[in-house]
């Protein structure tokens, strides 16, 4: 099957139709996986516009959108509220128990949940959801078990990816509207 950034098996955009809630780790996919620290213990790091975009257009669709990050950042916190991200979980080195908590608050299946990571913390939700997904330049472990691969890296529009592949299964594409964040 052909998506906007490449062909795809099938089954892959099935799964993602089925989608309700997409779940994101945060550094190495929102991000690059770089964090710059300054002389007095300033943290910054980058986040793409067209991920941004990705997740409010996605929000606009009707899919819920969450965050389980393992680390704490106010950088984070402020972004997805910029987004419009309703469920931002932080400090979760144990992603899965929140993952389960957060789909059984919201009355969803695993199955009815797509996250997308880049590392070994984020293995065990990537195989417990209908469809994982791995950005382009993770970890080979999650290479090897995540249901779809990015093309695109972490940090410049694997998010937006995402996203636009969900909307893309579920006919919702191009009613995407707005301004980029």
């Amino acid at each position: 099957m052909n998506t906007l950034y490449g062909d795809v098996h099938g089954n892959i955009l099935a799964k993602a139709e089925q989608i309700k809630l997409l779940v994101c780790d945060v550094d190495g996919v929102f991000s690059d996986g770089r964090i710059y620290l300054g002389n007095d213990g300033e943290e910054l790091k980058a986040f793409h516009t067209k991920d941004g975009f990705g997740i409010k257009a996605l929000g606009a669709s009707g899919v819920a959108v969450a965050i389980i990050t393992g680390r704490n950042s106010a950088i984070v916190e402020n972004r997805m509220k910029a987004l419009h991200v309703a469920h931002i979980i932080q400090g979760q080195e144990d992603k899965l128990p929140a993952l389960i908590e957060l789909t059984q608050q919201l009355g969803l299946e695993l199955n009815q949940a797509a996250y997308i990571g880049d590392d070994v913390p984020d293995l065990a939700c990537i195989e417990a959801v209908g469809l994982g997904i791995s950005v382009s330049d993770a970890h080979p472990l999650v290479l090897r078990s995540a249901d779809y691969i990015t093309f695109t890296r972490g940090g410049f529009g694997a998010v937006r990816e995402t996203c636009d592949l969900i909307m893309q299964s579920q006919g919702s594409l191009t009613s995407a509207t707005g301004a980029s964040i």
